[in-house]
Order: structure tokens, then sequence, then C-alpha cells
């Protein structure tokens, strides 16, 4: 038996012929629109199934506070990949291979998860197709390298809508990848390490208490990652997605604001003329707790 587990959500435990990404499945295919999946024999899950009901409570409770997007974004269909290629067979074989060798060296558990991955739709085909790439189109249709491939946990969704990209008409797509995590490391945001810090780790995250990203270094990028389902939706807000990206870091930035405006009103209720000399040198303080999610707050009572 194995598992398909969203953490803090669902937990439903399903048979061996239910495991996703297993080469066996229904051979209905319906392309919704999209011809890479008539190409690679995508399968169309049922919206009556279980992994439908799985995959639509994740993907919607990873929406967070977003309760009013989410109610803007449409699941037009799930497909499941097969693997039914000779190289897809091989990634699939080759997850397998790595995933017990991981657990092999980490005591038993290869810790492997859930994790989404938003793109543009040709880049979300060609990893369908081909794997991921070290070469990423850039602004300009520059060709880059990257050095690591960033997923977000089954439970943040929304992390991985931000970073698809739609087409006129509002269609997105997602991958629900399953991820070898094995031990891992922090890697701060600013960080310029593009690989392992030792033969220790595996990945890597931004928090280990609390991630927001995993962290898959290119090197294990289509040994470490296999995608299991390719997710279309409708999300039509983001067809202006840099004036939709603005406008929200700009009513977070605004919120966030509101304890350094109370505390800095309490101070100067307080002390008069002399809590106004103190503003400017507790304000910047009060903007770096705000930001790096400071246990505690300069403004308690």
């Amino acid at each position: 038996m194995n598992q398909i587990v969203v953490e803090d959500q669902v937990s439903v435990t399903i048979g061996d012929d239910q495991i996703p990404c297993a080469t066996s499945g229904s051979n209905e295919i319906d392309s919704d629109g999209l011809e890479f999946v008539v190409k690679n024999g995508l399968a169309k899950i049922q919206e009556s199934s279980l992994e439908d009901f799985i995959i639509r409570t994740s993907f919607f409770s990873g929406m967070g506070q977003n309760s009013g997007l989410a109610k803007k974004t449409k699941i037009v269909a799930i497909h499941k990949n097969l693997n039914s290629s000779w190289s897809g067979k091989a990634r699939a074989q080759s997850f397998q291979v790595f995933s017990k060798a991981v657990a092999d060296k980490c005591g038993g558990d290869a810790n492997v998860k859930y994790a989404w991955y938003g793109a543009a739709s040709d880049e979300i085909s060609d990893i369908v197709m081909h794997g991921f790439s070290w070469c990423l189109k850039a602004d300009g249709n520059r060709d880059c390298s990257r050095h690591s491939i960033s997923l977000s946990p089954a439970k943040f969704s929304f992390d991985s809508v931000l970073s698809s990209e739609v087409d006129e008409n509002g269609l997105g797509l997602l991958l629900l990848c399953r991820v070898i995590l094995g031990k891992q490391e922090v890697v701060t945001a600013d960080s310029n390490q593009f690989h392992p810090s030792s033969p220790e780790f595996d990945s890597s995250v931004d928090d280990l208490s609390a991630p927001r990203k995993y962290i898959v270094w290119s090197p294990y990028m289509n040994s470490h990652i296999l995608p299991c389902y390719i997710i279309s939706f409708e999300a039509p807000y983001l067809r202006g997605k840099k004036d939709f990206q603005a406008a929200t870091d700009t009513k977070s930035e605004r919120n966030s604001w509101k304890p350094v405006v109370s505390c800095c009103s309490q101070l100067v209720l307080k002390q008069g003329a002399c809590g106004l000399a103190s503003f400017f040198s507790i304000i910047f303080l009060c903007w770096m707790e705000i930001t790096s999610n400071h246990p505690y707050s300069l403004c308690r009572s």
C-alpha cells in the first residue's frame, strides 16, 4: 500500500494499483485543448475518483488565506503521467532506484513528499516529454542556466500557481510531483550555493521547521523529481500577473505596516515629543522584525 498525504489536511490510503505515476492506468486520453497531452498519452483522471478528490483538496487547501482567489480559480482537468514512453519509463525506474539509495543512506526513510511545480505551459510540456532542463528561457528569449529546481510543498499550491503563466484565456498548468528530499539543509534566498554543502545532505529548504520551498539541485532534478499529475486550471486574474503580483505585494506590505503604525502611535501618545525622538530609531527594527517573522513583537503591551 502507498499513501497520498496532503500534509495537515488529508490522508488517504491508496492501493498499489493506484500509486501515482505507475505505468498502469486508464487508457482514456482527453486533450482538453492540450496538444502534448495527446502526444504523451496522458490519462485523464475521472472527477468522481479518489485521486481526483485528493488532488483537488490539496490544490484548494493550498490556496491558504486567498479564499477570494480560490473562488476565482477552477480546475479544468487532471491528467496522470503514465510514463509510457521509453524515456518516461527510464525516469520512473531511476526515481525508484534513487529512492531506495537515499533511504538506505538516511536510515530507511528517503523522505519522499508531494510538491507542486508551476511554470509556463511550454516548459511544463517539455518537462513531461523530456524531463527538467538545465536551460531556462529568460527575459528577451535569452537562455540561462539554473542551479536548482524550486517546488512548493503540498499545502502551498498557491505559491506554484503564482509561478505559472496563463494564456490569453487564463488557462495555466501545474505539475504535482513526487520528490526525494532525503536529509535537508537550509539555503537562504541570497545564497550562491549550487550543490549540497556536503554528501550528508540530499536537498535544501528555505526553512526546516516550516518550509515554503523544496530545493532540488540540478544534478538530481531528473532522478529526484518525478512528475505524476498535470493540473489544468483557469485563473483569469493571472493574465496580468505582473500587475497582480505588484498589487498583492503592495497590499501585503501595507498590511504588514499596521503593527508598526499602531506601536508608534502608542509611543507618541504616552511620551509626547520624546516619543518622536524614538520613532526613527525603532521603525527600522520593527520593519525588520515583521519581514523576518520574528516570534517576539516589539509592539507587545
